[in-house]
């Protein structure tokens, strides 16, 4: 808090000393003692505002009137006693020192009256504000403790609003779990039929592809599982009516406790929103004195969460037998799906198997069609070149020929002669290796033409396993029942 006053703040904790010196000397000042009044050179403080702590500081540097004083009392001493008639026209009663310490005694007197008056202010303002501000936190204390009581009071009332849900919504769970047993188990008989009839379909294929392969055993497995998964759906439909009757046992505490909250809850609500200006605030004297409370909060807590954990408990056995019933329908509908989508992914790997080799069968014809088709090309070209370096042969032997006819010395070895030869013996050799070539691509002809004749026929064996496995078996078990119809649901 500001305190009032800031400029004497330090006057009434430390009052100041009374000046010992606080006129001139008289030779310094001789025409000051005419006017009766001390000159100061006043030019700075005129122009402060009025404190009169500013008076005193100047009045404090002033030169001191004891010379004056002492001859002044000498004066009185030696004249005045014979002629006391002069003591009225020459002096007066008191002297000039007395008049000023008279003047400085009551400043005093004004400055330490007016400073204690301003410390009583101030500190009854403080007093003031102090208790105000105390009423004011034990008030928003109690309101925050009613607060966190209503926040305490929701709470627990949400939870009991939470577990009635639960409870409820836990038998509805139960009756409607067995009626989904009960659908399930009639929808097992379907996907068993489509097993046994892939099997009846696949042994009508022909040739090499008449296999034990691994589409025929996950059949086998898949009529297996069907079997036992509907045994253990037998077993688990009677377990489902025993606990609907247990669960309600719970649920009438619950009702009752929930009511007491909500009483509770509105009282202390409207406590909590009273103000000091609120309509219906009045005195009740001896109320505080008054104990009706029957219960602590830990008593009271462990009283609403006895009655949650026995109605958990309730809710657990039931919710373990749902839960039994619940993970057998997802465990055999999830057998029953995995071993019907492992039967799928075998016909489907089969079948894309049977599909691959037929592909590369007919891109492996296509391709022998084609290499037969370039060896021809092949063969043809080399024939061809062959004919072309004879050309080549006959020129460079004409050549060799017409010089043997130089005359004399210029049947000389020189580099034209040189590479003539060597001509010569390029184109032969190219010819020899040429021929050599179209014997080979002659005998790659003949192969290629056998392999088509072979690649025809195992054509015609992978398209009728193929119609079997695709066709008739895919197409059949299309029509196994979805998951939530396995899992009893409509």
């Amino acid at each position: 808090m500001e305190l009032l006053g800031s400029t004497l703040t330090a006057t009434y904790a430390h009052p100041r000393p009374t000046p010992t010196n606080f006129l001139p000397a008289i030779s310094a000042v001789a025409s000051t003692y005419r006017d009766r009044f001390p000159h100061h050179n006043l030019t700075h403080s005129l122009s402060l505002p009025w404190k009169p702590s500013t008076y005193y500081k100047v009045a404090s540097n002033s030169p001191t009137l004891a010379p004056y004083c002492t001859r002044s009392q000498r004066v009185s001493e030696s004249t005045m006693l014979p002629f006391v008639s002069n003591r009225t026209t020459l002096f007066t009663r008191y002297t000039p020192d007395d008049w000023y310490r008279s003047n400085l005694t009551n400043y005093q007197e004004s400055n330490t009256s007016r400073h204690n008056s301003e410390r009583l202010r101030v500190d009854t303002t403080r007093l003031i504000q102090d208790k105000y501000q105390q009423t004011r936190k034990t008030q928003a204390d109690s309101t925050q403790n009613l607060g966190e009581r209503v926040n305490d009071i929701g709470f627990w009332k949400s939870e009991i609003l939470h577990e009635l849900d639960e409870m409820i919504g836990e038998t509805n769970a139960l009756t409607d779990i067995r009626k989904r047993l009960e659908r399930a188990l009639m929808e097992t008989e379907a996907p068993l039929q489509v097993a046994r009839e892939c099997l009846f379909h696949r042994e009508k294929r022909m040739g090499i592809d008449l296999v034990h392969d691994e589409v025929e055993t996950q059949l086998l497995t898949e009529v297996d599982t069907i079997l036992c998964c509907q045994e253990r759906m037998k077993l688990h439909l009677d377990k489902a009516i025993a606990q609907l009757a247990s669960d309600r046992a719970s649920q009438h505490e619950l009702e009752k406790d929930l009511s007491d909250k909500q009483a509770a809850y509105r009282i202390d609500d409207k406590c909590h929103h009273l103000r000091n200006t609120s309509d219906g605030v009045s005195y009740f004297r001896g109320v505080e004195k008054v104990d009706a409370t029957v219960s602590v909060p830990e008593s009271w807590a462990k009283f609403t969460d006895d009655n949650i954990l026995r109605s958990q408990s309730e809710r657990a056995a039931s919710a373990k037998l749902r839960d039994d019933i619940e993970n057998l329908l997802v465990v055999t509908a999830n057998e029953m799906w995995n071993q019907f989508n492992k039967v799928n992914l075998s016909f489907t790997n089969r079948v894309a198997e049977t599909a691959d080799a037929k592909n590369k069968i007919q891109i492996h014809l296509g391709k022998t069609l084609q290499e037969i088709f370039q060896t021809e090309m092949t063969i043809e070209s080399i024939r061809k070149a062959i004919r072309d370096k004879s050309a080549f042969l006959k020129v460079a032997q004409t050549r060799l020929d017409e010089r043997t006819r130089r005359p004399n010395i210029e049947l000389c070895r020189d580099m034209a002669q040189l590479r003539l030869v060597n001509e010569v013996y390029e184109v032969d050799d190219t010819i020899q290796t040429l021929q050599q070539r179209l014997k080979d691509a002659e005998d790659t002809l003949q192969s290629l033409v056998h392999t088509k004749a072979t690649l025809e026929h195992d054509l015609a064996v992978k398209a009728n396993s193929l119609y079997i496995d695709q066709e008739k078996c895919m197409g059949m078990r299309k029509s196994f029942p979805n998951t939530l119809r396995l899992v009893g649901f409509c």
